[in-house]
């Protein structure tokens, strides 16, 4: 008799089932695949062998992590003064702007798909307009999904052939996407510091701004104001000098101006581009991040000027806009309407509201930390207090001392380089009840 080709299959099986031998041989060959480890024919890149441990913000997570879990009844007191992460709500207009965007999508009139990978033409306009007074063109404005994001673009344009320059301490991002793209030697187990890195000391004595005419040249200089972590705001006359000397040099400057909207000191600039010259030797990195509680939103912009160019002449413009429309399909269209809202004069009041509520918050942490005796520094023109500790006091080790004594979580300065070894950076950012509660918790612990 011939059976159908599936009922034969299913006999097949079934004898299979009740033969012990062949039970025995299928159950060894599945733990044998069980326990066998896979791997790839592919190298690792190398690069990223070099980075030393993991970035710092997600380490601070998983420490914070670690003493819930050993100490679970303490879960509910913990205070973070650590990551600047907005924590007030999206203001009313701003919002409006979001929910519209959003809410046009479910029309066939107000439906839109893809957009120009530099943003929309009116958004462009605007950030040209309200933030910088018509002082960069239009055509400039690369809008993206937040300055982090265009740092790691900006060192594609660059590549792995040039030297870097960073103030240290600084935010890590410089640093790590530096060595992922090729540009460093391994790390100096000693000074904490990579090779072919040129770190420019900023330190109390300094004022926070390096000695950059005595500094090692590179070819592309990293420089944060207001500053993450110690809140240092350059003056008009530093600045001047950090154009001056990039020009003299023949150097690229990356500006980051993310805080530039806590900045309240009279005559402190805002921009880079505010600074005579810097149009043929600076771009310019920002986000509504900070502006408007757009961390989760994600929201940014890079200003790269038409007088930029190369050694052979070739505009770096014109290279970063292959970057992103090769390897970006534009921001959300949804939050490019919020970043519209952001501009209107409704908006603008409504982030200097915001920005006035964080500051006030910084002002009450400064002078907790200043009543017991600390050095402080920043929290005017910024939204980060650096505390100088006790001379040869770890910074970890008084992040995990405060943890354990007041439950409240900063950030050790030594997080942003060797140079901040010696600090703790906290934020201003958390909600006012709990800034007064920390407050207490800190004077408390570190007396």
């Amino acid at each position: 008799m011939k059976f159908p080709i599936a009922l034969s299959c299913l006999l097949l099986a079934s004898a299979a089932a009740f033969n012990p031998s062949s039970t025995t041989t299928s159950r060894h060959a599945r733990s044998d695949r069980s326990t066998a480890i896979s791997m790839s024919g592919v190298t690792r890149n190398p690069n990223f062998a070099k980075l030393a441990g993991g970035y710092l913000f997600p380490e601070i997570g998983r420490r914070r992590t670690a003493y819930i879990a050993d100490n679970p009844d303490m879960a509910d007191r913990i205070i973070s003064l650590g990551i600047g992460d907005t924590t007030q709500p999206i203001p009313e207009h701003i919002l409006g702007g979001l929910v519209s965007s959003a809410a046009k999508l479910g029309t066939k009139e107000g439906y839109s798909g893809y957009g120009a990978e530099q943003g929309m033409a009116v958004l462009r306009a605007k950030i040209a307009d309200k933030l910088y007074g018509g002082i960069i063109k239009d055509s400039e404005v690369f809008v993206s999904d937040g300055a982090k994001c265009d740092i790691m673009r900006i060192q594609q344009v660059f590549g792995p052939g040039v030297t870097t320059a960073v103030q240290d301490p600084s935010y890590p991002v410089y640093v790590d996407t530096s060595v992922m793209m090729g540009q460093t030697g391994n790390i100096n187990p000693d000074t904490k510091q990579y090779e072919n890195i040129v770190y420019m000391p900023c330190t109390a004595e300094n004022d926070f701004f390096p000695d950059i005419e005595n500094i090692p040249r590179a070819d592309i200089v990293y420089f944060c104001s207001p500053n993450n972590p110690t809140g240092a705001a350059a003056t008009k006359e530093q600045l001047e000098r950090l154009v001056k000397v990039c020009k003299e040099r023949g150097s690229i400057l990356v500006f980051d101006a993310a805080y530039a909207p806590f900045i309240r000191t009279e005559g402190v600039p805002k921009s880079i581009f505010e600074i005579e010259g810097a149009r043929e030797v600076a771009l310019e990195c920002n986000s509504f991040s900070k502006y408007a509680g757009f961390t989760g939103v994600r929201l940014g912009w890079t200003v790269v000027p038409d007088e930029l160019t190369f050694a052979d002449g070739s505009k770096v413009r014109d290279d970063f806009n292959r970057v992103m429309t090769t390897a970006f399909n534009g921001a959300s269209n949804i939050v490019q309407g919020g970043g519209l809202a952001c501009l209107d004069d409704e908006g603008l009041a409504e982030i200097n509201t915001l920005i006035d509520y964080y500051l006030e918050n910084a002002k009450l942490l400064k002078e907790a930390m200043e009543s017991i005796g600390y050095k402080v520094y920043g929290g005017t023109d910024a939204p980060y207090v650096f505390v100088r500790l006790p001379d040869g006091k770890s910074s970890w080790d008084a992040f995990t001392e405060i943890l354990e004594k007041a439950q409240v979580v900063t950030i050790p300065g030594a997080g942003f380089g060797p140079g901040g070894d010696g600090y703790l950076r906290l934020s201003a950012f958390a909600p006012r009840d709990t800034v007064i509660e920390a407050c207490g918790r800190l004077k408390k612990a570190m007396a």
